[in-house]
């Protein structure tokens, strides 16, 4: 039997409840299917917590991201942003965030979302750590913001990328990293990114699951669950390879070694 590659998942929210009851039978799926590495997403202070937890005990799998959703905008006042602060510079957390604006849902108001996104991003600058970044129906005002920091921080990455080639390249253009899900498995709404990965440079690609959203749709047999996991990431990788017109196992090194560059992760 083929020794799967080692892939780097860069967005997994392995806090969420719904992982509780097998979460260690998952860890080992995904390790079985090649996926030796993981980062969890901090979504708020106490997924943010648990994830720089979690990944202190698990050092050789595991690093976490700290930071606030814009779901969770309103939350991030004064005592939040300092215990944010503490655990950003936690040498298991590997960026701040996960932040950005959704104009999309709109869970909290656009001008709290814009204040807690400057924010995190002049944390990020002051502790020198790359962005972890979400987006949905707000690119113009994310990139006005993020043009105002791009000199003051250490990189980043357009997480769980769905939009289309003038976005990619705008974010590109930022020097941002991107994030393809299992969103490109998606006949009926992901089918432009196969075009989409193909403008996207080797060195700027990078791959996840947003597990346990984004089951890809096209996977057969069709999982019992809805729920997606890290062991699914190998099915992205492949569809985003004939997508690019090159070899899987090219594709996961360099996916790999793009995310032990952003994230500063070597073992």
């Amino acid at each position: 039997m083929t020794t799967p590659p080692e892939l780097i998942d860069i967005g997994l929210n392995l806090a969420h409840d719904s992982f509780d009851a097998d979460r260690d039978a998952l860890i080992a799926r995904a390790v079985e299917s090649g996926v030796t590495r993981m980062v969890i997403t901090g979504s708020s202070l106490a997924s943010t917590q648990w994830a720089v937890d979690f990944s202190r005990v698990h050092p050789d799998r595991f690093r976490a991201t700290a930071g606030m959703h814009p779901h969770h905008a309103t939350d991030l006042d004064e005592p939040t942003l300092s215990a944010l602060a503490e655990l950003a510079v936690q040498p298991q957390v590997v960026a701040v965030g996960e932040c950005g604006l959704d104009y999309f849902r709109d869970f909290s108001p656009r001008d709290a979302q814009r204040t807690a996104f400057q924010r995190q991003l002049e944390l990020a600058a002051r502790v020198g750590k790359p962005v972890f970044l979400h987006q949905r129906d707000a690119h113009e005002d994310f990139v006005a913001i993020l043009r105002d920091f791009r000199a003051r921080l250490a990189g980043g990455v357009a997480h769980c990328f769905t939009a289309g080639l003038a976005e990619a390249h705008a974010y590109l253009d930022l020097g941002l990293y991107i994030g393809i899900t299992g969103w490109i498995c998606d006949e009926r709404r992901g089918h432009h990114l196969r075009e989409v990965v193909r403008e996207i440079p080797a060195d700027r690609l990078l791959i996840e699951t947003d597990a346990p959203y984004l089951l890809p749709r096209d996977l057969e047999p069709k999982p019992v669950s809805r729920r997606n996991e890290p062991m699914y990431l190998p099915h992205v990788l492949e569809t985003i390879a004939q997508a690019r017109g090159e070899s899987a196992m090219q594709l996961a090194a360099t996916t790999t070694a793009n995310a032990v560059r952003l994230f500063n992760w070597t073992h």
